[in-house]
C-alpha cells in the first residue's frame, strides 16, 4: 500500500490535509509536517482545521498557514486525512471533502474503520507523526529541521514523552533522526509542556479538587465544568493533559476526565496502564481509541454517567 500512496502523492497537484477536531499535538505535527514536505515538493497544499490551533501549539513551524474554512473543494485532487480513524472526525465538512478524488488516510488508532483505499494503518504505532516519518523516509525526500520539529512534536505528545506503552525501539530510532536533523527535544518540549497560562492552572486547582478514586482506588477521576470553565477564563483546549493527573495516582489502572460541553452532555477521556482496554469501554458508549487511550460522549446527569462508567470498567 506505501508504493501506491507515494504513487498518489506524486501524481496529486492541490492537495488538501486535515484531521481530527479538538486538535492535539500528533494531529497538528503531522499536518505541517505533511504541509511542508509538499511545498518542498513544489505541490499547492491548504491545511484546513474546524477547530482552532490550541495556544501550546502555535510555536510550530507554519502552525499560522492553517485555515479554518473550505473553497472551491473542487479545485482539490487529493485529501490527506491524519490521526482519523473516520473522516466524520474531521468535523462538519466531511462529506465535502468525500468529493475530492483521492483520500490518503494515515492513521493508528485501532478502531479506524478503513474509510477509504489509500491508507497506512499501524494500531502499534506510537502515533501517526511515526507513521508520517516512515512514509517520507521510503518516499525519500530531504527532511528539513522544520519537518522534523513537526514530526517530533506529533510523536512525544502521543506517547507521553515516551512514557506509554506505544513506545518501541522504532519510535527511538525515529525520534533520533528527527533530533539528527535539526529537532530540538529541550525548546519543543519547554514550549508545550511548560508554556501554560494562569487560566489553565487556576482550571487545574478547581479540576484536582474534583478527584475521587473508586474500585478500590483503581479507577480515578476528575471533572471539568462549564462553570469551571467560566470562572477561571479557560478554554476547553486548556483541559489537554488532565486525564493524565489521576494516572500518577499509586495503584490507579483506568483514569477518567469528565469535561462537560452541555447541560447534560459529557466527553470522555479515558487512560489506561497494563491490560485494560479502555478503547472496549469507549466503544460501549459510541467511542473509540486506542488500548490505552479512547474516548466516547455521553448524555446525563454526572453521577450517572460516572457509575455507568465504573461498572464497564469492573466487568473488564
Amino acid at each position: 500500500m506505501i508504493s501506491e500512496i507515494i504513487e498518489a502523492i506524486h501524481e496529486g497537484q492541490n492537495f488538501l490535509i486535515t484531521a481530527h477536531v479538538r486538535l492535539d499535538g500528533d494531529a497538528l505535527g503531522s499536518e505541517l509536517a505533511f504541509y511542508l514536505m509538499l511545498k518542498g515538493m513544489g505541490k499547492k497544499a491548504v491545511i484546513y482545521n474546524q477547530d482552532r490551533t490550541p495556544e501550546r501549539y502555535l510555536f510550530l513551524p507554519a502552525a499560522h498557514n492553517i485555515t479554518h474554512s473550505i473553497s472551491n473543494i473542487e479545485q482539490y485532487d487529493t485529501c490527506i486525512v491524519l490521526d482519523c480513524s473516520d473522516i466524520t472526525r474531521v468535523g462538519d465538512e466531511a462529506e465535502n471533502l468525500r468529493k475530492i478524488k483521492t483520500i490518503i488516510n494515515i492513521d493508528h488508532h485501532v478502531s479506524n474503520n478503513g474509510f477509504c483505499t489509500l491508507k497506512m494503518l499501524d494500531a502499534k504505532a506510537s502515533s501517526t507523526g511515526e507513521i508520517v516519518f516512515r512514509l517520507m523516509r521510503a518516499m525519500p525526500i530531504k527532511m528539513s529541521r522544520d519537518i522534523c520539529t513537526n514530526l517530533y512534536a506529533a510523536i512525544i505528545t502521543d506517547n507521553g514523552s515516551f512514557r506509554y506503552s506505544n513506545t518501541t525501539k522504532e519510535t527511538f530510532l525515529a525520534a533520533g533522526t528527527l533530533v539528527e536533523n535539526g529537532a530540538n527535544p529541550q525548546r519543543i518540549a519547554e514550549s508545550i509542556y511548560e508554556n501554560d497560562s494562569p487560566a489553565r492552572l487556576k482550571l487545574l486547582a478547581k479540576a484536582l479538587s474534583t478527584l475521587s478514586l473508586d474500585l478500590e482506588n483503581r479507577v480515578g477521576s476528575i471533572v471539568v465544568t462549564q462553570k469551571d470553565l467560566h470562572e477561571t477564563g479557560a478554554a476547553w483546549e486548556h483541559t489537554e493533559g488532565f486525564v493524565d493527573i489521576p494516572r500518577t495516582v499509586r495503584g490507579i489502572e483506568v483514569s477518567v476526565l469528565y469535561t462537560q460541553r452541555g447541560d447534560d452532555n459529557y466527553k470522555l477521556s479515558l487512560r489506561s496502564k497494563a491490560k485494560v482496554n479502555v478503547e472496549k469501554v469507549a466503544k460501549r458508549f459510541g467511542g473509540g481509541g486506542h488500548i490505552h487511550a479512547a474516548a466516547c460522549w455521553m448524555k446525563g446527569d454526572i453521577e450517572t454517567i460516572k457509575s455507568q462508567i465504573i461498572e464497564a470498567v469492573r466487568e473488564l
